[in-house]
């Protein structure tokens, strides 16, 4: 369960850097405070990258391969594409102005990610 929320915080952390710092990316939400708009789209994020992810990554593993693993920058601009979609449904909107903030945004992500999860990886080793 610790897991669970640890890697729901990243998520949280890793798009709440991505809206802030990749411009045409853009957070609305009617229903709810944006902080829990944020909330729920990592949550959706955390399930898509669960669930579909792994599927993609063995689909393209060809291409990874040919690309030396850049091509997973592609399947994580995809994820983000549809994160925004699945939270249109429930309300929140993601506005993504066009492919390449899509991809930043992607690349935001994974960066901060990987070095959340690399520094909170180690603090749960030591315990």
């Amino acid at each position: 369960m610790n897991r669970f929320i640890l890697r729901w915080l990243i998520n949280s952390v890793a798009l709440f850097a991505a809206i802030s710092l990749v411009p045409g990316l853009a957070l609305h939400s009617t229903r709810m405070p944006d902080w829990v708009a944020l909330a729920i789209l990592a949550l959706i994020f955390g399930f898509l990258n669960a669930l579909l992810r792994p599927l993609l990554m063995l689909l393209t593993c060809p291409l990874i391969i040919l690309t030396l693993g850049l091509f997973t920058l592609l399947i994580n601009t995809a994820m983000i594409y549809l994160t925004s979609w699945v939270g249109g449904l429930f309300g929140i909107n993601l506005t993504i102005d066009g492919l390449w903030p899509a991809f930043l945004a992607a690349l935001v992500v994974s960066v901060v990610s990987i070095l959340l999860s690399l520094i909170f990886n180690d603090d749960m080793k030591r315990r």
